[in-house]
């Protein structure tokens, strides 16, 4: 039965037919059929297993697909039309393969910690937990409006305590683990931190280099030693490490969150790069697995190209250069040019900097080297202070002017014996290579620029070419000035060059061949409220250990988030460089200290007070939706394996289908991909991978207007007259950009769902282009999706009478050709993710339909059915509603996919080309199995070809069938 009111709620006015489609009528069915999706549990999802397995017999045979998008933040705007593009194009894949057969998992949660609502609590006092929750009910609101199939059973936000308890537990499990750089044939993997302790114990392993305290062995280690070595192996680990400390806000923030002029993207305060002990993930050591495994996906080459670039994988050697008492160790790719190096560079921040640097300057100095400091300690903090007010973008652009300092001591370069100054420059950064660079001016571009800046030499060990004009040459060449009483390189080509040169420094001991990667390890915690608490406890009864993190059991979990009074954190003057993070937690005094029994008795503790970022919740929430109500565990193994496990051997496994904006290319999908390796290394999970197929869905754009001051106003606002813009009566320009709130150009789906209703809507949204391409908006536009499912509406009812015009008739020929081709042609725009082609097809038979079947004839049945399957994924609401009409009891969601019948896409006939000569004279129509014989004669019978050949005489005749006919005449 029909699902909406009686079309006397909806009547005829201005000669508008009765039982028209109207945006008023599509908001009666769409209401209705979303109140009975939801009574009846249309989109519940049965698991094979456990709490949510019910009905699981009724889809046991079928493949699974799991469907998901990238996690919305909820913020106060809501959504505009340009987020529903991944979530319809979900939705509309998703309602496909369910009629194609699969059991389909399409969930939906929230990323809900995070800064916006942390900064609307310090501005009003009210707590973020309130306005996030008002913020999820208005989206889900919105995407329930939308029709879109989530198993609304499935759905979470990361700030509920029974996630992040999880969280928390998927923490501890990192914390609890090591690398093991030797396991799995040297590829490596994660390991129980119990086990590397196991090892040390029994004498089967040595500490990791720079660990132990020197001249120390582990068996003279005393506890609190020993747990320092620990934890210096662990893949969450405390570590003094240059971070984004911005006083004015009194949070570290990360690289993106900082301007190019080294300035809080928040708030324009200063930000200073300054040491500061901060939690870290030690990522690095998935570098290569990271990398190495991109090509078992199934992305995009340009993302996968993303991830490659952040990862920066680098192949070269270690040089070790003696200053005084220290060594200076660099890493470059280049080690071939190391008789070209005539200085070293260390950035601002490197741990060598302090002890390298001389009391005084030696007579003589040149003046370019010392900024005109008294000293080389107080040129050196002027220049830290100077580098830490930089960001590392800044610090890395072309162009810039070189500065730097010299430290007053030189460094013995291995290969020439030269002394070789030893400068800071903030060109150099602590975190890719060593932090330190041998300097080769001769061929690096930006070692010249320095060289010029302060009059330091120039050895070239390349050969540039004849015609080259001067400075770097970063070419190719032969060798030259390359050459000692131990080695030569001379003549040599770059390949040959780094191999010698690598063997002499391996031999010598001055160094090693090695791979290094200019990812860097994961800063992990936050100054901030609205985060995920730290499972974390130090005792604050041994001094000796106070600073040593101590997880809390299992049984503890959830942390839970504390309320406090003041949400911000303590912020201190925009210069401060030097003040301490104080997070607001640390104010929370009856929270931050706990008696606890951690196994010793009752202590007294101290929890850690920064929390997590909110790249946390977003790193393991596709293992959630399996069943997001299981207290015993944070997946069900069994669960997993089944939605996610890999396919076939080698396979990766992971989420078939997973949709989100270029924007999270690198950064999330790393540190998702870093948590489930590491998870699948302890063997909590099967997978290798969190998303097998990613697809990144394009921007959608819309005019936007700016006035004379060059500010944007409300595009809905402007009036345009004859070519002109105006808004508010002043004229104003037009321009075109990504739709945001920044460009005042927002159109959000409720306006068109109010205009069109939501089925007009989505068929509009996925008419303008493959998902994974950008597209204009154009709200006008969409007349042509309400008039093209009127037309649908049409074809299957009657406007006048409402009755159905499906009948059990016969279908002809032409009918069912247009048919099926429209069949096999939706079906692969619906696997292609190019819903556009999808609805061209369907178009196309519509218009068939209507001409063929005017209003008053009847329909065949089966025609106007498959119809209804085949717009059912785009415009669900209209589907279910002639369905039901259609006399069907059950929901269309579940109804069958038509799949087109071979012979009907074949044609009876095709057009061959006629020539004379090799000339195209005609086009002649002929059965599709015409032999040549019958190709002959028809092209014979055409009156131009026969013009053609009156009075000739026909050599010879060419004839390829289904193809073309040639005469070759004298």
């Amino acid at each position: 039965m029909s699902q909406t009111a009686s079309p006397s709620t909806d009547p005829s006015a201005g000669g508008v037919p009765p039982h028209r489609y109207t945006p008023a009528l599509a908001q009666q069915i769409e209401l209705a059929w979303q109140d009975r999706w939801q009574d009846e549990g249309t989109f519940h999802t049965p698991n094979p297993v456990g709490r949510l397995s019910e009905g699981f017999d009724r889809v046991a045979d079928r493949p699974k697909a799991f469907l998901m998008d990238m996690f919305p933040y909820p913020s106060g705007a809501g959504l505009h039309v340009g987020h529903p593009l991944g979530y319809l194009g979900t939705d509309v894949t998703s309602r496909f393969l369910r009629m194609d057969g699969h059991n389909v998992l399409h969930p939906m949660g929230y990323d809900a910690f995070g800064l916006p609502a942390e900064q609307f609590a310090v501005q009003t006092g009210q707590h973020p937990r309130v306005t996030t929750e008002a913020n999820i009910a208005a989206i889900s609101a919105q995407l329930r409006r939308l029709g879109v199939d989530h198993d609304t059973r499935r759905t979470f936000a990361t700030i509920d305590p029974g996630y992040y308890r999880w969280t928390q537990w998927i923490f501890r499990q990192v914390f609890e683990a090591w690398f093991d750089g030797t396991a799995d044939g040297g590829r490596g993997r994660a390991r129980p931190i119990a086990e590397l302790v196991a090892e040390l114990d029994a004498g089967t392993r040595e500490p990791a280099a720079g660990t132990l305290p020197e001249g120390r062995d582990w068996s003279g280690l005393s506890d609190v030693e020993r747990r320092r070595v620990v934890d210096a192996h662990r893949l969450a680990y405390r570590h003094e490490a240059p971070v984004n400390w911005c006083p004015g806000l009194g949070t570290v923030l990360s690289n993106e969150e900082v301007t190019a002029d080294g300035r809080s993207e928040r708030g324009n305060f200063p930000v200073f790069r300054r040491p500061l002990t901060q939690w870290m993930m030690r990522i690095t050591s998935y570098a290569e697995r990271l990398l190495t495994d991109l090509d078992r996906l199934d992305w995009s080459d340009s993302l996968k190209q993303m991830q490659r670039n952040w990862i920066g994988r680098s192949v070269g050697a270690r040089v070790r250069f003696a200053a005084g008492d220290e060594t200076v160790e660099v890493f470059t790719t280049r080690p071939d040019t190391l008789f070209g190096a005539t200085y070293l560079v260390l950035a601002p921040e490197h741990p060598l900097v302090a002890p390298l640097t001389a009391a005084a300057w030696p007579d003589g100095v040149d003046e370019r080297w010392t900024t005109g400091a008294a000293t080389p300690a107080e040129a050196v903090a002027a220049y830290q202070q100077q580098a830490s007010r930089r960001s590392e973008l800044d610090r890395q652009s072309e162009g810039r002017d070189k500065t730097g300092v010299w430290l007053g001591v030189t460094a013995r370069n291995p290969l020439t014996g030269a002394d070789l100054p030893v400068f800071i420059a903030d060109y150099v950064l602590t975190g890719y290579g060593t932090g330190a660079i041998m300097a080769v001016p001769g061929e690096d571009a930006r070692d010249w620029e320095f060289a010029q800046v302060f009059g330091l030499p120039v050895v070239r060990t390349v050969q540039p070419p004849a015609d080259f004009d001067g400075g770097a040459w970063t070419g190719t060449g032969p060798m030259i000035n390359s050459a000692n009483d131990q080695l030569s390189l001379d003549g040599l080509d770059k390949g040959a060059a780094i191999a010698s040169v690598t063997e002499w420094l391996v031999a010598t001991g001055h160094g090693e061949a090695t791979t290094t990667y200019k990812l860097r390890d994961w800063l992990f915690s936050r100054q901030r409220y609205w985060g995920e608490p730290f499972p974390i406890v130090y005792d604050t009864t041994d001094p000796a250990a106070a600073d040593l993190p101590i997880a809390v059991p299992e049984s503890m979990l959830p942390v839970l988030l504390p309320d406090v009074d003041d949400y911000s954190p303590k912020t201190f003057a925009d210069d401060d460089a030097t003040s301490v993070p104080e997070p607001p937690l640390s104010r929370a005094s009856e929270w931050t200290t706990v008696e606890l029994d951690l196994g010793d008795g009752p202590r007294q503790y101290r929890r850690e007070t920064n929390t997590m970022p909110n790249w946390a919740g977003s790193c393991w929430y596709h293992l959630r939706y399996l069943d997001p109500g299981d207290d015993e565990r944070f997946v069900d193994p069994e669960l997993e394996q089944y939605w996610l496990g890999p396919r076939e051997p080698g396979d990766v496994g992971g989420v078939d289908l997973y949709v989100g904006g270029v924007e999270h290319a690198v950064l999330h999908l790393l540190y998702a991909r870093f948590w489930h390796k590491v998870l699948f290394d302890l063997g909590f999970v099967s997978s290798e991978e969190p998303f097998r197929r990613l697809v990144n869905q394009g921007y959608i754009s819309a005019y936007a207007f700016t006035d004379a001051r060059g500010f944007y106003v409300p595009a809905a606002e402007v009036v345009e007259a004859d070519g002109r813009f105006t808004f508010e009566g002043e004229p104003v320009t037009r321009e075109y950009g990504k739709m945001g709130k920044s460009l005042k150009n927002v159109v959000t789906p409720d306006e068109m769902i109010a205009m069109f209703g939501a089925d007009t809507f989505r068929v509009y949204e996925m008419s303008t282009g493959p998902l994974d391409q950008s597209r204009p908006w154009e709200t006008k536009a969409a007349v042509g999706s309400q008039r093209l499912l009127q037309r649908i509406w049409r074809v299957v009812l009657d406007e006048e009478t409402g009755e159905v015009r499906a009948a059990d008739v016969a279908t002809d020929d032409e009918t069912n050709r247009a048919l099926h081709r429209a069949i096999e042609a939706v079906r692969d725009g619906m696997t292609t993710l190019r819903f556009n082609i999808a609805i061209a097809r369907v178009t196309e038979l519509t218009n068939h339909l209507t001409a063929a079947f005017p209003p008053g004839t009847a329909v065949p049945r089966e025609v106007a059915e498959a119809l209804v399957l085949l717009v059912a994924p785009l415009a669900p609401h209209l589907a279910e509603e002639l369905w039901a009409r259609l006399g069907h009891t059950g929901s269309v969601a579940w109804a069958s996919f038509p799949v087109a019948d071979p012979q009907w896409l074949v044609d009876d006939t095709v057009e061959v080309a006629v020539q004379v000569n090799g000339k195209v004279r005609a086009q002649v129509a002929v059965p599709a199995d015409a032999d040549a014989a019958a190709l002959e004669a028809a092209a014979r019978a055409d009156e131009k070809v026969a013009a053609q050949l009156e009075g000739k005489t026909v050599r010879r005749v060419i004839a390829v069938p289904g193809r073309l006919v040639n005469f070759v005449v004298g």
